[in-house]
């Protein structure tokens, strides 16, 4: 999901990324965390976080989002206090091709409902506007 998520969808880098965003089921925790600790990553949290952690190699940033599916089907994200729902529908069959790489991706509609929130910290926004500018010339 995400920026990445974004030039999947564009089939194309559109833009600089700061990390890559990757939304993982929260059963599957340890056994990701494992894998990461195991290829190299170190766990590099932020303050405030809730719902995902970060993890770092080199110079590469990797944000996990946890996810979970409600008595209802709907995905969203556990919180110390409540859930992060995710829109309907993110996490359906989408897959895109980047680069020769195929990923399993949130769905176009999420990500233009995610990119067109109004966020408070300026870069956030910028980057969310140039986003929502490229996902408006995918079809």
């Amino acid at each position: 999901f995400g920026g990445w998520g974004v030039d999947f969808h564009a089939g194309a880098v559109t833009r600089a990324h700061a990390d890559v965003d990757v939304a993982v089921w929260l059963k599957d925790r340890d056994k990701i965390v494992a894998l990461l600790v195991d290829g190299g990553w170190r766990h590099a949290p932020e303050d405030g976080e809730d719902g995902y952690t970060g993890y770092e190699r080199g110079a590469v940033r990797l944000e996990l989002a946890f996810v979970a599916r409600g008595d209802d089907g709907e995905v969203y994200t556990p919180l110390s206090e409540g859930r992060a729902p995710w829109a309907t529908g993110a996490f359906a069959n989408d897959i895109a091709e980047l680069a020769g790489v195929r990923a399993r991706v949130v769905s176009l509609r999420s990500l233009r409902a995610d990119k067109s929130e109004l966020r408070a910290d300026p870069i956030v926004a910028a980057k969310d506007r140039a986003d929502a500018a490229t996902l408006e010339r995918i079809k």
